[in-house]
């Protein structure tokens, strides 16, 4: 379950990406860019927020963004700092290139292999917690009950429209470029609001 708090973002979240996506050289937009979907995992320690973005350009392409959102900076990871920012509730974040991050890897990771799906957003209005609409959904390959195994140490790589997720265990492949092909032992597919089904990422043991 994620908690969403009724918050400001300075900066937002876009606007963030407006400035970061033009120096990945997976982006190839211009200009305004546009949320299209956002799905969430849970980080089990309740620390690390987790969410992806869709995002769609001005050249029509959908692009996938994961990004995590913590309370102090992830050691050895500064190249992969999107920005910082100040939420209304939690006070300063530090907004991450998921792919750089652990949580993230250990969560998506679980996902996949067990057959999992995001997690059901809810926010809390007058004292109680209403649901919030998913507006993209994902579901792993994966079986329940499927052991995972330690994530350990992450290094990440862009290749062309993907990105490739090196941990102990496990190779990651994640779609930047939705329709880019992604291939690996288990999947994520996703669907949201005119687009999909896509395989967005890809799970393999080494």
């Amino acid at each position: 379950m994620a908690l969403i708090h009724k918050a400001t973002l300075t900066p937002s979240k876009l606007g963030m990406l407006t400035e970061w996506l033009p120096t990945r050289p997976w982006f190839n937009g211009h200009g305004e860019i546009w949320q299209v979907g956002a799905y969430r995992f849970d980080d089990p320690a309740g620390e690390v927020g987790v969410e992806t973005l869709l995002v769609q350009g001005d050249n029509g392409s959908v692009c996938q963004v994961p990004l995590t959102y913590r309370g102090s900076p992830l050691d050895g990871a500064e190249e992969f700092l999107v920005g910082t920012a100040e939420h209304s509730v939690l006070g300063k974040r530090w907004v991450y290139d998921a792919c750089s991050d652990p949580v993230w890897t250990a969560a998506l990771t679980a996902t996949v292999l067990t057959g999992g799906t995001q997690v059901e957003e809810f926010v809390e209005v007058d004292g109680r917690l209403e649901p919030r609409a998913p507006t993209a959904t994902v579901q792993g390959s994966g079986a329940p009950g499927t052991p995972v195994d330690p994530i350990g140490a992450v290094s990440c790589r862009d290749d062309g429209p993907t990105t490739v997720v090196r941990a102990e265990h496990y190779e990651l492949v994640v779609a930047r470029v939705i329709g880019a092909e992604v291939f690996g032992e288990f999947t994520l597919t996703g669907s949201w609001a005119y687009g999909g089904p896509a395989v967005l990422a890809a799970v393999r043991r080494v």
